[in-house]
């Protein structure tokens, strides 16, 4: 006997394929859909599609556009780019209203052990970009993991003899931590990281 007739089975399978997404998340989100308005469903649907048909990559720094070129690359100074893993981190950036500069998204990072090597994400571009000059400095923004450390020493390797400052997020002991629960990683990282006041 089938669990859910072939409709609902069939949306709850589709959910299921999302990232983060288990079972009974899928189920819950299929039971949703189901109990939705024919215009509520149709809204979700069309959201769907819109997305896969307006939403591209910039061509300049591989960020989420509508059109050729994202909005951050035709209005801001292209001195300083921070470059990241993915487009979601310029978001998470963007929302501090802290950086005034251009990003760059790298679409992964060097993982060795996933077979992802320097030519598997986008550094050529940003290297591209770096050779038509005007460029002062690159911020590496990839996560403090080993893939982000790799990527961002590998990087900085190819920078650093063109004369270009490469710089990194800072690391350490996050506002608001008591240093007795602080992680040993982060720690260190804090001594390593230290500025003058």
């Amino acid at each position: 006997m089938k669990v859910y007739i072939e409709p609902i089975g069939r949306l709850i399978n589709e959910f299921s394929k999302l990232p983060g997404v288990g079972a009974k998340t899928a189920q819950r989100f299929a039971y949703k859909v189901v109990n939705m308005s024919k215009d509520e469903a149709k809204n979700f649907a069309d959201a769907i599609i819109n997305v896969k048909e307006n939403v591209h990559y910039c061509s300049i720094c591989g960020n989420f556009s509508e059109g050729d070129v994202c909005d951050v690359c035709t209005s801001r100074p292209s001195d300083m780019i921070c470059v990241v893993k993915e487009p979601k981190d310029v978001i998470a950036i963007e929302k501090l209203n802290e950086f005034k500069g251009v990003y760059h998204v790298l679409h992964g990072t060097i993982s060795p052990l996933d077979g992802i090597g320097p030519n598997d994400i986008n550094i050529k571009g940003l290297l591209e970009r770096i050779a038509k000059g005007g460029v002062s400095e690159v911020i590496m923004a990839t996560n403090p993991d080993v893939e982000g450390e790799a990527t961002a020493m590998y990087i900085s390797n190819l920078l650093k003899p063109l004369g270009i400052k490469v710089t990194r997020l800072a690391h350490g002991i996050p506002i608001g931590t008591d240093l007795e629960y602080a992680d040993e990683v982060s720690l260190a990282r804090a001594f390593v990281d230290r500025k003058t006041l």
